[in-house]
């Protein structure tokens, strides 16, 4: 063993800290936070750790199994299986692949929320893994550009959150421990860690103030500690200039002091840098390297480090093993990668009915017969990479490194540790040629998004056509230049869609040499498919496509009737082609999983009535947002609160589709609004005055307004619209012009009209007083708005403060 002095020496140079924080350390233990539903897994975990010794608790906290018969102990533990995935189980055999994060969220639907993850989250139970690295409320979505954009929920406080209660307490209810990411202000994948950074800029330090902390990036976190979330994942960015995983501040002052979180502290890939520094920050979780016995011990020894503190991670390692029932035995054990389990029950149906919710019908110009729904179209032609099926299948390795974009193939999930698992992937053309089958339609396709064709007079009527399109060395994704540019191959990914169907021959009747012009000139209606990739580890470099807009207008020049339909991980712009009166509707989407071309079938023939809502702003020019990509170590968040919908209204700019919209085949008209106080002398009191509870102080969550209207369903079909809530606020406050805080989907039969309510919490009219470090509730005039998106506002009412 080393000498005391030389351990001592080699921790000051891994920057240990000599200074622990006691309150913190002492939270659970102190009584002085109500832990609700968590009590009786508190006093499980505690009374489990009292039996142990230090050594078998520091096996615990990295992650280690303690067998009864070793060190002569009484006791046993089994480390919990730690594993990738919302959207399903990353890299696993015969698992299901579900809707991404940010097409869940597009449904503005709080049982397919719940749903969901309650699917998702029992697959990853029954394949034996229960410490699930689950929904990601960070990148919240400062920029477009984002990689991860697909994986988050909304740039909207109030949505993230609702989707991270409902989507923690899903998983909850699955049997799992549920990780909640990135915390916190995880909002790019440049220069995200020292392996992925370049070698001339380091580590990216997310810089905020307080205030844009707690209104913005804290918020969803609240919600899904409310919840009941288990454990947290520190990112792998500094915020203010000190790591996500070594930062106190973050850690203790925010996640444990404030919200009241009961759970443990694990860090990303690469994230935890000292010993003692990272466990007096509040890591939980951490590697055996930083943290072995003879370390942790040495510094309970000499003060850089406490009893106290190492009992309390222990207990926090453990608490959420016993609120999930995991003690109950009856958990499978860890399944092989290709071991076949029977998982999978009847989830196809629930990812088929969250993706047909989630897709947004952004334009539709169908008063001449033309546009949506289809009706037994007589000639249907397909056209683009995202209509059929990539060459290699649906499961190309999307490198953790980042991809490139757009992908040659239909696109159904992000990469990285985010991907879904795809057993089988239906594609639009699948899809659509079964239905034109039943329906008599031709059906033809050109599945690239470039196309040249080349003829001869040799024997057999023709010759192949080079097959110009997107290359890349990465198995199926498409390479991209950031200009718009793309590089040409011959017999590219996309060219694996076209079935061999196309030899140039002559002749009269049915025979076209084949081009878009061609097929698309007489045809009753094409539909151009569309796409952008992105996942974890590299970021966006635009939000269109050259080559794929070109395609458009090309067959909208060609053809009267042009839908287009767009699945993306984030915004993607359309003005190339959007007042194109050719261009009579756009479907629009996130990442939708294995059931991706069946559900836009659905919503293509009026088999389901759209009621997706985009949960971002679509903006005219790249130019219009406010934040890109940060290339340098200090990324100032100096946008402040003003994120999506709410710069575009603090600087009036117009927008070409609004945070909020969607369409529908049929058409509603809103009511008054009536808003009530439902709980006075919460409005009287500027702070609140509950205790320290799962979430914050317990009365920020209680219902103290209730707003109310009326929607009516004026159309000739059953459809459902999405209400929504925005709240303007004092000028005290120093808000925003308004922000989202409430929804509710209404499905609606021709002609019926429905009351809708709506319950504003405490928090949802409280702001975040910087000086007095509370949520506070302003005096004046709040402004109560409801309508069909941050644009589309039906009516209004107030509350007098």
């Amino acid at each position: 063993m080393r000498a005391f002095s030389e351990l001592a020496v080699a921790l000051t140079l891994l920057g240990v800290s000599s200074a622990t924080n006691s309150s913190s350390a002492s939270l659970l233990s102190s009584g002085s936070v109500d832990l609700g539903d968590y009590q009786a897994a508190y006093d499980k975990a505690k009374a489990f750790v009292a039996q142990l010794t230090n050594s078998q608790k520091i096996t615990i906290i990295t992650g280690g199994s303690i067998t009864s018969n070793s060190s002569n102990s009484s006791v046993s533990w089994t480390a919990l299986n730690n594993k990738d995935g919302f959207a399903g189980i990353n890299q696993q055999y015969y698992v299901s692949a579900f809707p991404m994060g940010g097409a869940l969220a597009m449904t503005w639907n709080r049982e397919h929320f719940e749903a969901e993850a309650k699917a998702s989250g029992r697959e990853f139970y029954l394949m034996g893994y229960n410490l699930i690295n689950g929904p990601v409320a960070g990148p919240f979505g400062r920029t477009p550009y984002g990689g991860r954009y697909a994986e988050g929920f909304a740039p909207d406080a109030y949505l993230n959150g609702i989707v991270m209660e409902k989507a923690v307490k899903g998983m909850n209810s699955a049997g799992v421990v549920t990780i909640g990411r990135h915390f916190i202000l995880n909002e790019q994948e440049t220069n995200r860690s020292a392996s992925l950074s370049s070698s001339t800029t380091s580590v990216y330090s997310s810089n905020a103030n307080d205030k844009t902390i707690h209104e913005v990036y804290l918020w969803p976190f609240a919600d899904g500690v409310h919840a009941g979330m288990g454990a947290v994942m520190c990112a792998m960015n500094s915020v203010n200039g000190t790591g996500s995983c070594e930062s106190s501040k973050v850690l203790n002052g925010l996640l444990k002091e404030e919200l009241g979180f009961p759970g443990l502290v694990l860090p990303d890939v690469g994230s935890q840098s000292t010993s003692y520094g990272s466990a007096n920050a509040g890591l939980d979780y951490g590697s055996s390297s930083y943290w072995s016995s003879e370390i942790l011990e040495a510094g309970i020894a000499n003060g850089s480090f406490t009893q106290a503190r190492l009992d309390d991670m222990a207990v926090r390692n453990v608490i959420g093993y016993y609120f999930a029932g995991l003690d109950d035995g009856s958990q499978p054990s860890k399944a092989a990668t290709t071991e076949y389990r029977d998982v999978r029950a009847n989830h196809s149906q629930l990812i088929r009915t969250v993706s047909k919710e989630s897709l947004v019908l952004l334009k539709n110009e169908n008063s001449d017969g033309r546009g949506l729904p289809l009706q037994k179209p007589l000639v249907l032609s397909l056209f683009g990479a995202h209509a059929g099926p990539g060459m290699t299948g649906p499961n190309s390795a999307f490198s953790v490194m980042g991809i490139d974009d757009p992908y040659d193939g239909h696109l159904t999930t992000a990469g990285g540790s985010g991907q879904g698992s795809l057993t089988y992937a239906v594609s639009p053309y699948e899809a659509l040629a079964a239905r034109a089958r039943a329906d008599g339609s031709m059906i033809r396709y050109i599945l690239n998004d470039t196309y040249t064709s080349s003829s001869s007079s040799g024997m057999g009527g023709g010759s192949i056509p080079s097959m110009s399109g997107n290359s890349s060395s990465t198995g199926g994704m498409g390479g991209y230049a950031p200009d718009g540019a793309s590089s040409n191959s011959s017999m590219s990914m996309g060219g694996g869609g076209g079935g061999g169907g196309g030899v140039s021959i002559s002749g009269s009747g049915t025979a076209l040499t084949p081009s878009f012009e061609n097929y698309a000139t007489d045809s009753a209606v094409c539909l151009v498919f569309l796409n952008s990739a992105s996942g974890e580890g590299a970021d966006r470099t635009v939000l269109y496509h050259a080559d794929q807009d070109t395609l458009v207008n090309t067959v909208a020049s060609n053809c009267n009737n042009t839908i287009v339909v767009i699945n993306t991980p984030g915004a993607r712009l359309v003005d190339d082609w959007i007042e194109n009166e050719n261009v009579t509707a756009v479907v629009y989407g996130s990442l939708l999983g294995q059931e991706s071309g069946n559900a836009i079938t659905d919503v293509l023939y009026g088999d389901v009535n759209p009621s997706g809502e985009l949960t971002y702003t679509i903006a005219k020019n790249e130019s219009d947002y406010p934040v890109s990509i940060c290339y340098t170590a200090q990324c100032d968040f100096s946008e402040g609160v003003q994120v999506d919908y709410r710069y575009f209204d603090a600087n009036n700019i117009s927008v070409r589709y609004p945070f909020g919209h969607g369409l529908s085949y049929t058409t509603f008209t809103y009511g008054d609004v009536k808003v009530d106080v439902t709980n006075q002398k919460a409005l009287e009191s500027k702070y609140p005055t509950g205790v320290l509870s799962l979430g914050g102080q317990k009365d920020l969550f209680d219902e103290i307004v209730t707003v109310t209207s009326s929607i009516k369903n004026t159309g000739n079909v059953a459809g459902a619209e999405v209400a929504q809530v925005y709240v303007s606020y004092p000028a005290a406050a120093a808000q925003p012009p308004k922000q989202l805080r409430g929804f509710e989907k209404v499905t609606l039969q021709p002609g019926e009209e429905q009351e809708v309510s709506f319950a504003l919490r405490r928090r949802d009219l409280s702001y975040w007083d910087v000086e007095a470090q509370k949520w506070a509730i302003a005096e004046g005039t709040y402004g109560v708005h409801v309508g069909a998106s941050s644009r589309d506002l039906k009516s209004e009412g107030t509350i007098v403060v």
